[in-house]
């Protein structure tokens, strides 16, 4: 049985499937990047949970990241910007996962543009989606 860390992880890699660039999961880099896009959902740090007793739970913000890249000779900005508003409204959509978390909340992207040596340069960002969501325990 998974745990409710990797229940949550998946939950929000399923919640990004439907946009139009492709979603992977703690995958490399691919050396080609879809017209529409590539996100790679990164697992992220749980940090240190609150813990509250009777009954005993944990409260973790785990800050998972989404590595957004999307590549092209023109209109590089507007494809990015429009695959950030997707993740953003796939989100808003569905804020505790089919309520597997409290909440989760997108943090802003600061995107850099990458040049690539005999191709159309990269436009990438990593955009840290926290995960509210407690435990029974540390390993759970």
């Amino acid at each position: 049985m998974p745990t409710i860390r990797e229940t949550v992880l998946a939950a929000l890699h399923a919640r990004l499937q439907p946009l139009a660039a492709l979603t992977l999961r703690d995958e490399v880099l691919p050396e080609r990047i879809p017209a529409a896009g590539l996100i790679i959902l990164r697992d992220g740090q749980t940090g240190e949970p609150d813990v509250t007793l009777s009954p005993l739970r944990y409260h973790y913000q785990h800050r998972a990241e989404l590595e957004v890249v999307v590549q092209a000779g023109t209109g590089r900005a507007s494809t990015f910007d429009d695959l950030v508003a997707a993740i953003g409204a796939a989100l808003e959509a569905d804020r505790t996962l089919g309520g597997l978390c409290d909440w989760v909340e997108p943090e802003a992207p600061a995107s850099v543009d990458l040049p690539v040596e005999g191709a159309a340069a990269l436009k990438a960002a990593m955009i840290t989606v926290v995960l509210h969501y407690s435990t029974s325990g540390p390993l759970q």
